[in-house]
């Protein structure tokens, strides 16, 4: 437990971003005038605490100061439902644009399996019917920032959501000019090797390289191909998203998207 209670708070740089985006706090009106007893603040690390280390909510230890596990869980729900992790992850986003950090020489779009105890978007895995699951589709840049995390249940097939993915890579401002959203190119493994989806990606001025079903193996992307499976890979270092343990959607969503606009902090930290 010290070694976990020896986890890092939420970073400045993270903070004094999200801070201006969380709603004004309105008292419940079966409750009477409840007082904000926990602070955002307080209530963003005991979220992060959790996310990092994959705990149950009622095991967050009140002893950390956070509130309890069912107030962060509330707070996150709450932040979600006004759009607040979307937009934290955009801001981010937007910071590695100002300083030129985001790649946009090449995309990578690569989806990840997950078996999650049931719930929205989930369905019959294809390899193992008896269990439910769901996928994730990342977008990253050159160097593996996510710009896009989309969820799907394991039944649907990769192509169906090919054009979602493409056309959720947000416009980020930050830089002299228009907002851009596009990347000269796409590499993406032959799931997605439809014509359909080429099609796509040429009314958007955007380059396919997508592995050819039957013809070459996804392993001929492996050079860039890396790139988004170490993304993938960071998202599973948060205890929370190793497996999906969430049955609602939207706070599966919501973690997902923290721990994106986490990961784009660390860029921030580094390179800004």
């Amino acid at each position: 437990l010290a070694a976990l209670m020896a986890r890092r708070p939420v970073s400045k740089e993270l903070w004094r971003q999200l801070q201006p985006l969380i709603p004004a706090f309105v008292p419940s009106a079966k409750g009477g005038a409840r007082k904000l007893t926990v602070s955002d603040e307080a209530a963003l690390n005991g979220i992060l605490f959790v996310l990092q280390t994959g705990i149950p909510w009622e095991d967050l230890p009140q002893s950390l100061g956070y509130g309890s596990g069912m107030t962060c869980w509330r707070r996150l729900r709450d932040w979600n439902a006004a759009g607040v992790w979307e937009q934290l992850h955009q801001a981010m986003l937007t910071r590695l644009r100002e300083h030129d950090q985001i790649d946009w020489s090449r995309a990578s779009l690569r989806l990840l399996g997950a078996k999650p105890p049931g719930g929205q978007e989930t369905g019959p895995n294809p390899t193992d019917r008896g269990k439910l699951g769901s996928k994730r589709h990342i977008v990253v840049d050159a160097r593996g920032i996510p710009l896009v995390i989309l969820v799907s249940g394991a039944n649907r097939h990769d192509s169906k959501m090919f054009e979602r993915c493409v056309d959720a890579i947000p416009a980020i401002a930050g830089l002299g000019g228009r907002p851009r959203k596009r990347p000269l190119k796409l590499h993406a493994d032959k799931g997605y090797d439809y014509k359909r989806c080429r099609a796509h990606l040429r009314q958007r001025g955007i380059s396919s390289r997508t592995a050819r079903r039957g013809i070459e193996s996804s392993e001929r992307l492996g050079k860039h191909r890396w790139v988004v499976e170490r993304t993938h890979g960071w998202f599973a270092g948060f205890g929370k998203l190793r497996i999906r343990f969430e049955r609602r959607l939207d706070i599966h969503e919501a973690l997902l998207k923290l721990a994106a606009a986490i990961i784009c902090a660390r860029f921030v930290d580094r390179w800004c």
